[in-house]
């Protein structure tokens, strides 16, 4: 009987831990302290020749439950995400071209704002000089950052990536 007993009562204590795990969906953690908690950002190698051009793309993840100013950003005060280039031997980055951005409604705003939520894409054309030479270089790049969630939001961010960009 009193083995009987302790088995369930294990068995009551680990149902018990994932239902209040389970509790926590839809919040943000408490953990959150910027926005480089829930953004990340990578970008897609390619190869173009020289004299030629092509879009490099950098991705953005934002968890669930967040999301990111667009580039306009709705008001002069939001911080909008921008990607800035760095330098690369022969490789002439132009200006980035940002995705169509969500209309959301939120707490803290009296209109809806202009949002990336989930995954973004953002191009950022190339141009390789003519004259450059053949092989692979890594053009740096950052993304500036401003995370919310439904209620605030979170100190901005410069996060860092690179595009190998090979010349042929």
């Amino acid at each position: 009987m009193k083995r009987i007993f302790m088995r369930e009562s294990l068995a009551f204590s680990w149902l018990l831990v994932l239902a209040l795990t389970g509790c926590t969906h839809g919040t943000a953690p408490a953990a959150i302290s910027s926005s480089a908690n829930v953004v990340k950002v990578r970008a897609a190698d390619l190869s173009i020749p020289a004299g030629g051009n092509a879009d490099a793309t950098v991705m953005l993840s934002i968890s669930p439950g967040y999301h990111i100013n667009a580039n306009p950003a709705t008001f002069p005060y939001l911080i909008a995400t921008a990607v800035n280039p760095g330098k690369a031997e022969g490789i002439i980055a132009a200006k980035p071209i940002y995705p169509i951005a969500q209309k959301e409604k939120f707490q803290f705003a009296e209109e809806p704002l202009a949002v990336y939520e989930g995954e973004a894409q953002i191009r950022l054309p190339l141009r390789v000089e003519a004259n450059a030479g053949k092989g692979a270089r890594s053009l740096p790049i950052e993304l500036t950052v401003q995370a919310c969630d439904t209620e605030k939001c979170y100190a901005p961010d410069t996060l860092k990536t690179s595009i190998t960009v090979d010349v042929k």
